[in-house]
């Protein structure tokens, strides 16, 4: 005789999720361990750069596209991650991010051609897109709403804070004392630690069914981006008037407006092109792409400067970034509380206007630099600058829009930052090599490398001017930005986390505390 299953009783019901549900210190180590690998691995990188070089025989200008191929998808496919975790499940998003990240690192880490180093760095981007959103979207989720979601955050935002204040660091030392190799094959076993923990302890979780992916969007954006940074790049070596620098940024353009005409058009598009009709969401946008492509490259050149001029081996130049790191940890704390005294406007200024200084400062380096005269008191300043910046400037953007949208916003304002970021570090390498072919030796390195800081300078004025004229002064902002600054929490702040449109986005004040933690940690 068959045996019917026995029917399920309420304290039957309950001892599964009992024995399935993961303490919240294990969810807290898991989430905030994918963050970390994320934001690490944008900075990791700059330490090795001289060594990867040297290893593959990239050229000078090659070497910006293992920074750029990770940020252009980052950037690129970052809204879509998000929108990815909400549509098909947290865990499987976060699972199917960290596993493409984890095998795109081991791949980076085995690369013998360059082509094949650059092409990994670009899928980890992908990885880190899907990911990233992912990892604040389970913490909300995991973490009633209160005093507890309010550490949690404060715990996430600070992981990545240091993931990206710790990157010169750690490549340093893994560059000196295993090879260039780990900064990448180091990911392979912390990232399966982590997915097998994720597959065995995580719940899952999904919101918005009925939504669609713009994957169209995604990639209309991310492959012109790449084309406009692949023409700029030729320009060094065939001249603007190429047909092999013209084309490509030709039709990176065409790709672009394409995008534009998608968007325009898509039922859930990635970016509504509508917001960019509100002046705060429009004028803190293209404000944060210009600071973005001033401030990005600076820890790329001045890593390469220690390494090719000053002749710092990797571990002492990973050490040299530690007072820059902290001090632009330091003005991302401070912005806050001082945006609140001051005005959201008024401090995003200054503190570009700090930065600037700085940037200026470093263009007067020269080839018989030395860390206390060259290094320490520039870097200090750019660096202050961008974290008094980055949360003022965000906050403006979120004022200006419907509250249902302002977690879509802090999404755009983190994409604006780094697609000015990566278009950035294409003109300001070409520039600088053209310098650095024009003469010879460590003098024509050197004047290479300053000339960057010089270039970024104007365009880092250009953006103070942009805000000075474009941003609206509203006392507002600074209230608003100092709640969404320190990651205040509710039900439903998981859909802005990662820029998604809510009907409850009001309530979600820490969507900007994603793009302002990262923007923080990846410089």
């Amino acid at each position: 005789m068959v045996r019917m299953p026995p029917i399920a009783t309420p304290a039957t019901l309950s001892e599964t999720p009992r024995r399935t549900v993961a303490p919240a210190w294990l969810v807290m180590l898991l989430v905030c361990a994918g963050q970390f690998l994320v934001v690490l691995d944008v900075s990791v990188v700059n330490v090795a750069l001289p060594a990867v070089r040297a290893g593959l025989g990239l050229s000078e200008l090659g070497l910006q596209w293992i920074v750029n191929a990770y940020v252009i998808t980052f950037a690129g496919f970052m809204l879509l991650g998000g929108r990815a975790a909400d549509l098909f499940g947290r865990k499987r998003v976060f699972v199917v991010g960290l596993a493409l990240f984890t095998l795109a690192s081991l791949g980076g880490g085995l690369a013998q051609q360059p082509w094949q180093l650059i092409t990994a760095r670009a899928v980890q981007g992908v990885g880190a897109a899907v990911l990233s959103p992912a990892t604040l979207t389970i913490l909300t989720t995991s973490f009633p709403a209160g005093p507890a979601r309010t550490r949690a955050i404060a715990t996430w935002t600070a992981v990545g804070a240091g993931g990206g204040a710790v990157g010169g660091l750690v490549g340093g030392v893994l560059t000196e004392f295993l090879s260039w190799r780990w900064v990448l094959l180091i990911n392979v076993p912390v990232g399966a630690l982590v997915l097998i923990g994720a597959v065995l302890w995580l719940t899952e979780s999904r919101q918005g069914l009925g939504r669609r992916l713009d994957v169209p969007g995604a990639l209309l954006v991310t492959g012109g981006l790449g084309l406009v940074a692949y023409g700029i790049v030729q320009t060094e070596t065939d001249g603007w008037t190429s047909a092999s620098a013209l084309l490509p940024m030709a039709a990176g353009l065409v790709v672009l407006a394409v995008f534009l005409a998608v968007e325009a058009r898509a039922k859930a598009p990635l970016m509504p092109l509508g917001l960019f009709r509100l002046r705060p969401v429009s004028s803190a946008n293209a404000a944060m792409v210009l600071l973005g492509a001033a401030m990005f490259s600076m820890w790329y050149f001045l890593s390469l400067y220690m390494q090719n001029v000053l002749g710092y081996p990797p571990l002492q130049a990973g050490l040299s970034f530690l007072p820059h790191s902290l001090s632009i940890v330091l003005g991302s704390k401070l912005g806050p509380r001082l945006m609140n005294r001051m005005g959201a406007k008024t401090l995003a200024v200054a503190g570009a206007v700090i930065s600037a200084s700085g940037m200026a400062w470093q263009g007067a380096m020269g080839v018989d630099g030395t860390y206390l005269g060259t290094l320490l008191g520039p870097g200090v300043l750019m660096a202050l600058g961008a974290g008094l910046t980055a949360t003022p400037v965000a906050a403006i953007a979120t004022s200006g829009a419907d509250p249902a949208d302002q977690g879509l916003v802090s999404g755009l304002i983190n994409t604006s930052r780094q697609m000015g970021g990566a278009l950035g570090l294409s003109v300001l390498s070409t520039i600088a090599a053209a310098r650095i072919e024009a003469g010879h030796g460590a003098q024509a390195l050197a004047d290479g490398y300053a000339l960057a800081f010089q270039v970024g300078t104007v365009v880092l004025l250009g953006g103070i001017l942009l805000m000075v004229i474009a941003l609206p002064r509203r006392r507002t902002d600074s209230a608003h930005g100092q709640d969404t600054a320190h990651g205040q929490e509710s039900p439903h702040a998981q859909d802005s986390a990662h820029g998604q449109e809510s009907p409850h986005a009001q309530d979600s004040a820490h969507g900007q505390d994603t793009a302002h933690a990262q923007d923080t940690a990846q410089k």
